[in-house]
Order: C-alpha cells, then structure tokens, then sequence
C-alpha cells in the first residue's frame, strides 16, 4: 500500500512540477522552488532558489518523509536568505504540516509551506532593515529640531548661565583694565620729556623765589624797576 500511494503522488507531482522536479532514485527526488523576493526589498538580486530533497521510507506516507534543504550549485548567496544559516529553521517550520498530513501524500504541501515560510524570512529581514532605517532617520531629524528648540530654562540651567555670565563679564572687564594699561604705558615711552624753563631775575623776584644776591647783573631784568629807581634817588 505504501509503495502504491508513493508512486501516484510522484506521477502528481510531475504534473504539478514538470520542469522543477529531478529524480535521484525510484524513491527519491529533488524539487527547486524558486522563491518571490518581498516587494519593498531595494537590494536587487536574482530570485533565490531552494531545493527540496525527498526520500521516500518504505512505511511512508504512514511515516514523514526524508528532508534535505540545500541550494543549486554554483548559485550566489543572497542577501536576504543564507541556507547554510537558515537550513535548521526552514526545515523546523514543515514539522506542523508534516504532522497535520501524517497518512496522506504530504509533498506538495510541504513545497507550498517551505516557499511560504522561506518568503517570510526574507520579508521580515527586509522589514527590519527598512525599521532601522526609519529609526535613523528619525533620531536624524530628532537631533536637527533640537537646533531650534533652544535649552529649557529652570533653576539649575539659570544658575548655572548666571555664574558663566558672571565670569564672562569679570574676565571682560579685567581684560579692558589691561589693555587700558598697556596703551598708556606705550603712549608715556612716546611722549617727549618737557625741558623746564629757567626763569628771570625779574620772574623770580615777582614771584618772591629769590633775594637780591640771587639777581644776575647781566640779565637786564635783573631788579624790578621800582628798585632801580630807589638806587637812583640815593
């Protein structure tokens, strides 16, 4: 009965898969099941392409049939689904499926549930991708407003400007005081030295800085002419 319903499902199988079905021996067969990449996917690459190897025990369908995932060979690695990495995975998620259908021919829904899950994958990759490029973008435009929202005022923030502004103006004017100082001591070494005038006789006797014996003969304003004329009329 086993080896019956194994060789019908293959027959069905043919027709449903003409071009992507190989067989390896009477009980055995790969399928290639090429895969639809999510539609919001921007890395462009070539469809990726899985390969479903199925063995047949002799009790089967009474029994699961033998599993192997792998990729065609020589096919690039896509950026959105590695089989190395994600053989273990794919092949876990046909475990529902495989007991739902326990006693039937299974093959057909386990290609329909591996493409399914596998397009999953890759969906929920490129949705992550696209979520972290928001999130960027987002804390992108966060830091751009905070540019215009300026720093918000309580007692701490007021404090702490007061005390700067406060230090501010006192280095300010401490550097105006030496800038001060600095022009004048320059302008002091420019300036020339005032010769001090020497005064006359006559200026020094109105002014009452000098005696007689102070007088210079020889300067004509040497006496004032109020005693001049004293020593004419003795």
């Amino acid at each position: 009965m086993g080896r019956e319903d194994q060789i019908e499902e293959r027959e069905v199988l043919d027709s449903i898969f003409p071009e992507e079905i190989t067989d390896i021996s009477d009980t055995a067969y790969r399928i290639s099941i090429t895969l639809d990449p999510p539609e919001n996917d921007e890395q462009e690459a070539e469809p990726p392409v899985l390969v479903l190897e199925v063995s047949y025990p002799e009790e089967y369908p009474d029994v699961a049939p033998e599993l192997e995932l792998t990729s065609p060979p020589n096919s690039s690695k896509h950026p959105r689904l590695d089989i190395t990495e994600d053989r273990d995975r794919l092949l876990e998620a046909l475990q529902p499926t495989i007991e739902e259908n326990m006693g039937m021919a299974m093959v057909f829904s386990l290609v329909s549930a591996l493409k399914e899950s596998a397009e999953l994958l890759m969906a929920e990759r490129v949705n992550a991708v696209h979520a972290e490029k928001e999130m960027e973008a987002a804390k992108a435009e966060e830091e751009e407003n905070k540019k215009f929202q300026g720093t918000v005022v309580n007692r701490e923030t007021f404090l702490e400007w007061h005390a700067k502004f406060l230090q501010e103006m006192a280095e300010e004017e401490i550097r105006k005081r030496d800038e001060k100082e600095a022009e004048e001591k320059k302008a002091n070494k420019k300036a020339p030295v005032k010769e001090e005038k020497k005064l006359t006789g006559r200026q020094l006797w109105e002014r009452g800085l000098a005696g007689k014996a102070d007088f210079d003969e020889e300067d004509e304003d040497a006496l004032p002419v109020a005693v001049e004329k004293v020593k004419i009329s003795a």
